[in-house]
């Protein structure tokens, strides 16, 4: 190793290579943090005061995807996690929704997740026969 930051960059790098399995994510863009699980947004967050948004359309909808914009006006769709750089695109009830664009993609700390909303009422939910989600008994 040619000096200490190489030796950091080793000890840093994550030597797990398989499927991700973290099931918390927060979106961070300019004014806002989208707090999602399992892709869909369970929390969103002012940054400017830290308190939770409860009225925003973003909350119980899925994550469909990314789209970056281009400066001739031209549009990227991603269909996969959204990357820096790019909108969260939120669909559903027939309204969308596009973010600003993403400042960063991180691991939510413990406590914030504990602190999400309605956090504890939350239950896991499966696709019944029909198709449809309903609660599930933990």
């Amino acid at each position: 190793m040619d000096s200490d930051s190489d030796l950091a960059r080793v000890l840093d790098a994550d030597p797990y290579s398989g499927p991700e399995r973290r099931r918390h994510r927060v979106y961070v863009t300019r004014n806002t943090e989208y707090h999602v699980r399992d892709r869909l947004c369970v929390a969103v967050r002012d940054r400017r005061t830290g308190e939770f948004m409860h009225g925003h359309l973003a909350l119980r909808r899925r994550i469909e995807g990314g789209l970056r914009f281009f400066q001739n006006g031209g549009i990227a769709p991603n269909p996969g996690e959204p990357r820096r750089g790019e909108s969260i695109y939120f669909a559903g009830d027939g309204r969308e929704l596009v973010t600003s664009p993403l400042e960063g993609v991180d691991r939510p700390a413990r406590e914030i997740v504990r602190e999400y909303p309605n956090w504890q009422g939350m239950r896991k939910r499966s696709a019944s026969p029909r198709g449809d989600t309903s609660p599930q008994e933990s």
